[in-house]
């Protein structure tokens, strides 16, 4: 082993350090798969998805080179890396590798229009206290036209800093938003969970209990209600999972209203003022401005 000095460039990802914080940004690695697509002069858009579009197996014709979509789509899940804001447009195009078709392909220029307007964007670590992590979690409830299946996102923060997120459409058929929703939260406690653990063994304990916050009320009544209802049989072991963890005291379920749900980037298409206002609280915003040579 030896010592390379600080760290500036990692499998394509730049670290820009400034004072109390790291920038994480893979704006070349994004204007390679632009020139890939041979969109480096087209205009920029200003979000990833169409907020009423929902692609399904039908949409349009079966799209001439299979190849080049897979390659494309391939590429966007490596950038998602330093860019949560699109995870979830890249989730639905990646649901569609096995048989592209042309709407597929246009939502794959979508997204690499956002991508050329937001070139410089990156994900911001700033220096916070370790003491607490906070979760947000939403579902789309039967978002899928061609199986009705949920789509589940969410998002941790360790002190103020992103440390995880998903968007994953749900492997089962969801009965009621409450048990599509439900689902969600035992994923992001079993992620909070294996994060605590982690934390644990790097002599950092978590001593709070981890903040789950959601926006259907009756998801934060069953977590810990002890009372089973007729409903919620599908989903009895995430109950039992949830409700373990809260009674132990290292979980807590909270509401939040939809507007502050930052979760919901992960689960549908928003408008542009309330994407971008997500797309804030997920500290993505443009390189910290240089002070080099200023007087």
């Amino acid at each position: 082993m030896k010592d390379l000095g600080p760290l500036n460039y990692f499998l394509g990802i730049s670290i820009t350090r400034t004072p109390g914080s790291l920038f994480l940004s893979q704006k070349k690695y994004a204007n390679e798969i632009l020139t890939k697509a041979g969109l480096s002069s087209s205009n920029s858009c200003t979000t990833p998805v169409d907020t009423k579009q929902k692609l399904s197996l039908s949409s349009g014709s079966p799209y001439h080179d299979p190849f080049e979509y897979r390659s494309l789509a391939g590429a966007l899940q490596y950038l998602t890396l330093t860019r949560p804001d699109i995870s979830y447009a890249v989730h639905q195009v990646c649901l569609f590798m096995h048989a592209p078709r042309t709407q597929h392909m246009a939502a794959i220029k979508r997204i690499l229009r956002y991508v050329k307007g937001t070139l410089d964007y990156g994900l911001h670590l700033t220096a916070s206290s370790l003491d607490s992590l906070v979760s947000y979690t939403d579902a789309d409830w039967g978002g899928c036209p061609d199986t009705r299946r949920s789509t589940s996102g969410y998002c941790v923060f360790l002190g103020d800093n992103l440390i995880s997120w998903s968007a994953k459409r749900q492997p089962t058929l969801s009965h009621s938003s409450a048990e599509a929703e439900y689902r969600g939260v035992a994923n992001v406690v079993s992620e909070t969970c294996w994060i605590r653990n982690l934390l644990l063994e790097l002599h950092l304990p978590i001593r709070k209990s981890t903040f789950v916050y959601c926006d259907n009320v009756s998801v934060v009544y069953l977590s810990g209600n002890p009372v089973q209802h007729q409903r919620t049989k599908h989903i009895e072991m995430d109950i039992h999972f949830v409700r373990e963890k809260v009674s132990r005291g290292e979980v807590r379920v909270l509401h939040v209203p939809s507007r502050h749900q930052i979760a919901d980037i992960f689960t549908k298409g928003l408008p542009q003022i309330l994407f971008e206002d997500f797309r804030s609280s997920l500290n993505v915003h443009p390189p910290p401005v240089s002070t080099t040579g200023v007087c």
